[in-house]
């Protein structure tokens, strides 16, 4: 059963990339890549990692990929445009994945396994800590200082890129919370006496 699910999840993970990147409807891209994080998730699991597999379910599935389907589905693009333009760049993109091949074909060529790596995967975890604990123990407790550091990183980063995209445009009405607090009742409001049968 363990072989069957193995295989399962592999080629869904597989089928799903292929076709993120080879599907022609945007919607259907984001669809596919669901599905190779979902399988993705479930090599975890078999692999024991089931923090790693919750993780990548509830930050890629269902805060990325979502968040892709809903700007994929409501902004307005002319597939049409984007497929003419895509035309020109497709030498150049061909050249380049070829290379990346060639890399990787490199690499996992002269790749070996280390005896060291294969014993800590065999070697049981102390005191009987489940996998979960014991990443919270090392992340909270030994790399304590280094995780606060990425997240500051992380956190610089996204008012960096709040302040780079910041436009103040003159056509558009603003509210000034400082002018609305301090501003004098006596200037702000005028009472009218309207007589019966008037109008303002």
């Amino acid at each position: 059963m363990m072989v069957f699910a193995f295989y399962l999840f592999a080629i869904g993970l597989i089928t799903g990339g292929l076709f993120t990147v080879v599907s022609r409807n945007p919607v259907h891209s984001v669809l596919w890549l669901i599905l190779a994080f979902l399988s993705a998730a479930g090599l975890f699991v078999l692999m024991g990692a089931e923090f790693v597999a919750m993780l990548l379910i509830i930050v890629y599935v269902g805060a990325v990929a979502v968040l892709f389907l809903f700007v994929v589905m409501m902004l307005d693009i002319d597939f049409a445009e984007l497929k003419a333009g895509m035309a020109q760049y497709m030498p150049m993109a061909l050249l380049i994945g070829l290379v990346i091949l060639m890399q990787l074909v490199m690499a996992f060529g002269a790749w070996e396994a280390s005896e060291l790596a294969a014993g800590q995967l065999s070697a049981p975890t102390p005191g009987d800590v489940h996998n979960t604990q014991a990443l919270g123990l090392v992340l909270y407790d030994q790399y304590f200082l280094l995780f606060q550091l990425a997240g500051l990183i992380l956190l610089v980063a996204m008012i960096g890129a709040i302040v780079l995209t910041l436009r103040h445009r003159e056509d558009v009405k603003r509210q000034d919370v400082m002018a609305q607090m301090f501003r004098d009742p006596v200037e702000a409001m005028e009472l009218k006496d309207v007589k019966p049968g008037q109008g303002l």
